[in-house]
Parts: structure tokens; sequence; C-alpha cells
């Protein structure tokens, strides 16, 4: 019966290496899977968050095609029917100008904080 017991006790060896690895695991776990779904999170709502802005811009600018087709009367009817497709290509590319400027200064921003933190 005694040596039955022995048996059933375990290993102090074993066990805390049992313990340093269970420990290990979790460190891992909270170290890259903590930090990988935070990033994933901010990419999520930084990708949808352009995709609706996109969306948006288009239909705005659609609206600004129709209504210089049919709210200027005959100012663009005959030779000038290209000008309202000239028109809004115009704003696009001026929106994106800007949109393009005003990320590029955000990055400047963000390297410049993070250079003031080290």
């Amino acid at each position: 019966m005694v040596a039955g017991r022995a048996g059933r006790r375990a290993d102090p060896a074993r066990s805390a290496a049992g313990e340093t690895f269970t420990l290990l695991r979790r460190y891992v776990v909270q170290e890259t899977f903590g930090p990988l779904r935070h990033v994933l999170r901010t990419l999520a709502f930084g990708v949808s968050g352009a995709l609706l802005l996109g969306v948006g811009c288009v239909v705005l600018l659609l609206a600004e095609l129709r209504a210089l087709q049919t709210e200027t009367g005959s100012t663009f009817a005959g030779s000038w029917t290209f000008a309202p497709y000239l028109l809004s290509g115009v704003t696009a590319l001026l929106l994106a100008a800007l949109g393009t400027l005003l990320g590029l200064r955000g990055m400047r921003r963000s390297r410049h904080t993070e250079g003031s933190k080290a």
C-alpha cells in the first residue's frame, strides 16, 4: 500500500517543469495574440471607414455630375457636353489630392511623436 502512494505523488521537478511550460505558453499567447487582436481591430475599422468614405465620395461625385447635367439648363449643351464630366473629374482629382496630403501629414505627425517618445 505504501508503494501505491509513492506512485501517485507528483515529482517536484516534473511539476515545476509543467508550471513553467504553462506560464511560458500563457505569456506567449498574451504577448502575441493580444497585440495582434488590437492591430486587426484597428485595421478592420480603418478599412471599413475607408470603404465607406470612398463610396460616399463616389455618390457625391455622381450627384455633382447629375446636377451639372440637369440643373444648368443649356449652358453645357451642344459642343460643351463634355464639360460636366471634366468638372467632376477635376473635383475627383482634388479630393484625391486632399486625401493624400492629409494622409501624408498624419504620417509625418505620427513619426514625429514616435521620435520624441524614444
